[in-house]
Formats: structure tokens, sequence, C-alpha cells
């Protein structure tokens, strides 16, 4: 399996039955792997910036947690079914005549 770190946007490679633990970090950049922004669950735009409704809160989204539901992304990147707002367009729209 190939994944994205999202801090430095480097793949890294990783055996299919990895499980990616609390301890791990990017071999690169040194960003903790098991943290929210690189969670599959991570939303900016979800309460508590996480899609998971069961999941805790956690505050400090760039470092490692304990969270169970996490599931690594694929991608390092924001969630990418997350539907993106360009908000000078939306206030733009709203003075059109």
């Amino acid at each position: 399996m190939e994944i994205t770190c999202y801090k430095c946007k480097k793949k890294l490679q990783l055996d299919d039955q990895h499980k990616i633990t609390r301890s791990e970090d990017c071999d690169f950049c040194g960003y903790d792997l098991h943290s929210c922004k690189m969670c599959v669950f991570y939303s900016s735009s979800s309460y508590n910036e996480c899609s998971e409704p069961n999941a805790m809160r956690v505050s400090e989204k760039e470092k490692s947690n304990f969270c169970d539901y996490f599931k690594v992304t694929t991608n390092g990147l924001d969630n990418p079914n997350e539907k993106k707002v360009d908000h000078l367009e939306l206030a733009k729209s709203l003075f059109k005549n």
C-alpha cells in the first residue's frame, strides 16, 4: 500500500497488512502518521473535524493520538469527498443583480 504524508506530501510504501501504530512517523519529515489529518475520517467541515460520529474529540489534529477509529488515508489530503466551498464566489453571488 502506498500512502502520502499529509505534511511533506511524499509517498511512503507500506505492506498491505501494515497497521499504523501511534508511534510511527514519516520517514522523510517525521510527521506523526497516526494523527487526525492522516485519517480517512478527517473532515475540516465536520463537527470536531471528524466524520466518524462515535470518535472522541481530539484537539491536536496533527499529533499522534489513541483514536480507535483511525484508518489511514492513502492520499494525505483533506477528505477527497468533502465538498470545498469557495467563500469568495459565495460572497460575490450575494451581491449579483
